[in-house]
């Protein structure tokens, strides 16, 4: 029996492509210009993690350490595609079977339908979005663990992660499960879905894995602002298409979102700016990339419902929040976030999706509150949502980061650390190659 079984494998395997291939004939419904836009927006957060996030990080970690976070974040980033399009999207957005986790109508992205549901384009295009947004919670992920965890383990941890942390809060908030269903929860481009699940994520698994050997309190010592600054300028660039696109339509609601984005984002980086400067006396390149994720993650939640003037406010006091994070968080509870991942793009998320709940009236420009909701219903869905959010990431978190210790230790050894993962884990040998 096990031997016919065995010799099966292989025919499963030669219908299983055909099968995840094959598509009933349609007729395309779809508007052109929404697809589209869908299309180019999906591009644009790609940009985003990849090479946005994976700069910043290399430019902010010490010398020995830069190409280990850009591997990390580049093959992160394949893994989670790959799992979204065998099962990950279906958890996420098919069917609703009970507002807890989507069906499995959409494995393997089989039976996508023509057009998607409250949608003007074809359910392919809204994959790919989903799938390129599902990548931006790892990549950012990669700062909190940098110069010390295992290669192996970052990947069975990011390949667990993104099945049991993210998928279910995706559906819960995101496709029409229990939070938006049941409470009325809004999240406009992933202030809770993306930025505090893994801020929150990031903070755990940190206290899990233990200080780098060298941690004094601080963050790394930055082997070239420059490219982490470069960096921030392509999430920032990419956070307008993360905006943008989740209008799902290429209309007047993707324009609003992308303005509110981009006047957050830069009044945040001017704020930070302006603290930096009264309380040091410099202007530092790796604040100003900061202010931008600062700004990046407060407005993310609020993007689409808010005013352009709100969105002046909810950068100022999205800077204000992740600069005094930053340097309070590390110091105060000695948890080696090497990155500020917790500190800055989870607190700043988690702030901006508080902060909605007041700013989508239309007495401050919002769009208004939708059914029976008011502000005060709206603020108490949304603290409630933020609860959850934080529950779900630190427990199961701690239980995927175990879990996947169980097939990669995960941290390098001492000596492995002291060369850098440059070297030992990857074989790049900056100060002179050994061939």
């Amino acid at each position: 029996m096990i031997k016919r079984a065995l010799l099966s494998i292989p025919s499963l395997l030669a219908v299983l492509p055909g099968r995840a291939m094959a598509q009933e004939a349609r007729i395309d419904l779809s508007n052109s210009g929404d697809t589209a836009w869908i299309m180019a927006a999906a591009g644009l957060v790609l940009l985003l993690a990849l090479p946005g996030i994976a700069l910043y990080n290399f430019g902010s970690v010490g010398r020995r350490n830069g190409l280990s976070v850009v591997i990390q974040s580049f093959a992160l980033a394949a893994v989670v595609t790959v799992l979204w399009g065998i099962v990950g999207y279906t958890l996420a957005f098919g069917d609703i079977t009970g507002g807890w986790i989507g069906g499995g109508n959409a494995w393997m992205l089989i039976e996508l339908g023509n057009v998607r549901g409250g949608t003007d384009m074809p359910e392919s295009a809204f994959a790919l979005f989903q799938i390129v947004v599902a990548a931006l919670a790892p990549a950012l992920m990669v700062g909190a663990w940098a110069e010390r965890a295992r290669f192996g383990w970052v990947m069975t941890f990011g390949a667990l992660w993104t099945l049991i942390v993210q998928a279910p809060i995706t559906h819960w908030i995101w496709g029409g499960g229990w939070l938006s269903r049941n409470l009325g929860v809004l999240d406009w481009a992933g202030g809770l879905v993306i930025f505090t699940s893994a801020g929150v994520s990031a903070l755990v698994v940190a206290a899990i894995l233990g200080r780098r050997s060298s941690f004094s309190g601080m963050p790394p010592i930055p082997h070239n602002p420059a490219l982490s600054l470069v960096g921030a300028a392509m999430a920032w660039v990419g956070a307008l298409g993360l905006s943008g696109g989740w209008a799902v339509a290429a209309n007047d609601d993707a324009a609003a979102a992308m303005i509110s984005a981009h006047l957050a984002i830069a009044v945040a980086i001017v704020t930070w700016a302006g603290i930096e400067r009264l309380a040091s006396g410099r202007i530092k390149a790796l604040g100003l990339g900061k202010a931008a994720m600062a700004g990046i993650a407060t407005i993310a939640p609020a993007a689409g419902y808010i005013s352009p003037g709100a969105s002046i406010l909810f950068g100022m006091l999205g800077a204000g929040a992740g600069y005094l994070a930053s340097h309070v968080v590390r110091a105060r509870f000695q948890v080696d976030d090497a990155l500020d991942v917790f500190a800055v793009p989870g607190l700043c998320g988690a702030l901006g999706s508080l902060l909605l709940g007041a700013f989508l009236s239309n007495t401050f420009g919002g769009v208004g509150y939708y059914g029976d909701m008011s502000m005060i219903s709206q603020t108490i869905a949304q603290s409630s949502a933020l609860a959850v959010v934080v529950f779900w990431s630190a427990m199961a978190t701690a239980i995927v980061a175990l879990m996947a210790s169980l097939v990669f230790p995960m941290r390098v050894s001492e000596d492995a650390e002291r060369a850098g993962l440059d070297a030992s884990s990857h074989g790049h040998f900056p100060e002179g190659p050994e061939r």
